[in-house]
């Protein structure tokens, strides 16, 4: 089956619908399909089997900032691209994005197939409710990643939802090599905005042994105020973007993965990749999380925004061995029941219920609106 995974995110800037779209396409070329990404990108492809559409143009939305493409130019080339490659079924992650995910959800001629990820609020959804509802017609399944994801989608657009989850590549994660440490290290990995909950994170290391470090990847707003605010603290170690190989051996190397968000998160793929990993989690008692981690099994949870709280989950982790034991060992298990390769055989079960003919084309389904 030929199949097409379009990414309304630029596929040169980390994220979690990027990270899930190459890595199901990964899983279905493993499974004997022929599966190509389509996506915005600021500069060459990532890797192989990715058909670039052209740069993004930052833009904000539900709390954070979508590296998407909205302009002619990329639509141009999504157009090409569908026109050229003869696919069975096209599948879009968040289908109502401006971008290559809606030009295609217009354009395809070829069954379609839509995951929803976001959660909490949409201006999109708001700004073309009436538009939006009746292109969704055009999926002849949608998907949803969480509850949240579900009931954002349902609100706007109405229709049913399969759920499903997102996967991730074990692998991957357990045979990385571990970063060296020195001493108890903790790792934030989310984008540096208010509700990621990084200053959260800096504010919990006051209550915790002085030789723990916390490693802090990746970027945002907050990053050069919070930064200045640690100059002076050797125990927080910026490391700015980092690359998929060492992000899967800094997750392996920590002793601890850190999620302290305070809202708007409807899946916990960080938390997964620790789980992968081996590495014990701690992070916010929030709904999104809650679809990956069961508290006081596969991980801690505290309240959000509650730094003492945080700093006491830390500690557990840090200073308990059964505790850190029996975390990373329910982790494994959790990560097993998540794994990509579920997922894609998942995926190809809905593929197959479209009507996506290998080899040839036939029109989209009509979906539940």
């Amino acid at each position: 089956m030929r199949v097409a995974l379009v990414s309304p995110y630029s596929l040169s800037v980390p994220g979690g619908v990027q990270g899930q779209v190459l890595g199901l396409a990964r899983a279905l070329r493993a499974a004997g399909h022929q599966a190509r990404v389509l996506g915005p990108g600021d500069g060459p492809p990532p890797e192989p089997g990715v058909i670039p559409l052209g740069a993004c143009l930052p833009t904000s939305a539900n709390g954070s900032v979508a590296p998407i493409a909205p302009d002619p130019s990329c639509a141009l080339r999504t157009l090409r691209a569908l026109r050229d490659e003869d696919f069975d079924v096209v599948h879009l992650h968040e289908p109502i994005a401006p971008g290559p995910t809606l030009t295609s959800l217009v354009a395809s001629s070829v069954p379609i197939v839509g995951t929803f990820h976001a959660a909490g609020a949409s201006a999109v959804y708001r700004w073309l409710r009436p538009l939006a509802r009746w292109l969704a017609r055009r999926l002849a399944v949608r998907c949803a990643v969480s509850d949240d994801a579900r009931a954002l989608a349902e609100r706007y657009l109405g229709g049913s939802y399969v759920p499903l989850f997102n996967g991730i590549e074990v692998g991957r994660y357990a045979k990385a090599v571990p970063w060296p440490t020195e001493g108890p290290t903790i790792l934030f990995l989310s984008r540096h905005e208010p509700r990621k909950g990084l200053e959260v994170a800096i504010a919990a290391l006051e209550h915790l042994p002085a030789d723990t470090r916390l490693w802090v990847a990746s970027r945002g707003p907050d990053t050069a105020r919070l930064r200045a605010a640690t100059a002076e603290d050797p125990r927080v170690e910026w490391l700015g973007p980092i690359a998929e190989e060492e992000k899967r051996r800094r997750v392996r190397g920590a002793d601890a993965v850190v999620a302290p968000s305070l809202h708007g998160e409807s899946f916990g793929l960080v938390l997964l990749e620790a789980m992968a990993a081996s590495t014990p989690v701690v992070a916010s008692d929030l709904d999104g999380y809650r679809n990956v981690a069961r508290d006081g099994r596969d991980a801690l949870l505290v309240p959000p925004g509650d730094a003492p709280a945080l700093a006491r989950a830390l500690r557990r982790v840090l200073e308990e061995p059964d505790t850190r034991a029996e975390l990373v060992a329910e982790g494994e298990l959790r990560a097993g029941e998540l794994s990509m390769e579920r997922l894609a055989r998942c995926y190809l079960e809905l593929y197959a219920t479209t009507g996506a003919t290998t080899g040839a084309t036939t029109g989209a389904g009509t979906g539940v609106a």
